[in-house]
């Protein structure tokens, strides 16, 4: 019985061995804390802006250009994962281990998820400072920060597979920044479209499900749209690895 334990924890290790190996890459060189630094910067001047100059103690605006700050440091944070691995050619060495492009998709996807909450967390403090200064509303709070969450997974499968595709660090940026770009801005391009896709374009905005959320209103349908849009971007970097081996 103990081999067999034993043998089925071996099988769940590959994952969570290259996740762990990805998080102390990206501490160990200056980009994550750069990148940390700039969406900080970016986030407390929109907080406190409203904050000081408005005198409101809320994190609307906030939450209202997160999406778009999201869309930029994503990918940044994401470029290198498969891009750097396939230029210094370590990919090769990584697959002849005993992992699977799902195990090797798995363990970058984790890595890079809990770098963007690492990014992100640093702003629950704005919550402090609203509940000292003024009297928020906690609902369309809990519902920002959920929609947040669900935004960074989608955001990072995006960055992962523009990632995967190309050995150049500067084309996965812009490869991932574009398509969450566009899946973020749909929604102000509407009125240029026919009527007949108008309702089929709005639920492909990602701004759409994540302002739903951030209300406080959770629906089946936003979940299910980021559910389904960081398992489709998944599938398709597992997808581009498994087709890199043959």
């Amino acid at each position: 019985m103990s081999d067999k334990k034993s043998g089925v924890k071996k099988q769940k290790n590959p994952a969570i061995i290259i996740m762990k190996r990805e998080l102390a890459s990206y501490f160990s060189g200056p980009i994550a804390y750069i990148v940390i630094c700039l969406f900080l910067g970016i986030a407390g001047f929109t907080f406190f802006s409203t904050f000081f100059l408005q005198n409101r103690a809320e994190l609307r605006n906030y939450f209202g250009l997160l999406p778009l700050l999201l869309s930029f440091f994503v990918p940044a944070l994401t470029m290198r994962l498969f891009a750097e691995e396939k230029r210094v050619g370590s990919i090769e060495t990584l697959m002849t281990l005993p992992v699977t492009e799902v195990n090797v998709v798995t363990g970058k996807f984790l890595a890079a998820f809990i770098e963007t909450l690492i990014m992100i967390a640093p702003t629950l403090f704005y919550v402090i400072a609203a509940e000292i200064f003024g009297e928020p509303d906690y609902g369309p709070i809990i519902g920002g920060f959920v929609g947040a969450i669900f935004l960074c997974a989608s955001y990072v499968a995006i960055g992962l597979f523009a990632s995967s595709i190309t050995k150049n660090q500067i084309i996965a940026f812009f490869v991932g920044f574009i398509i969450c770009i566009v899946l973020t801005m749909i929604d102000a391009f509407l009125v240029i479209f026919p009527s007949s896709v108008v309702k089929a374009l709005s639920f492909l905005c990602a701004d759409v499900h994540f302002s739903s959320v951030a209300k406080g209103i959770i629906d089946s349908r936003d979940i299910l749209y980021f559910v389904s849009l960081t398992a489709l971007f998944f599938t398709l970097t597992v997808k581009v690895e498994q087709g890199a081996k043959k």
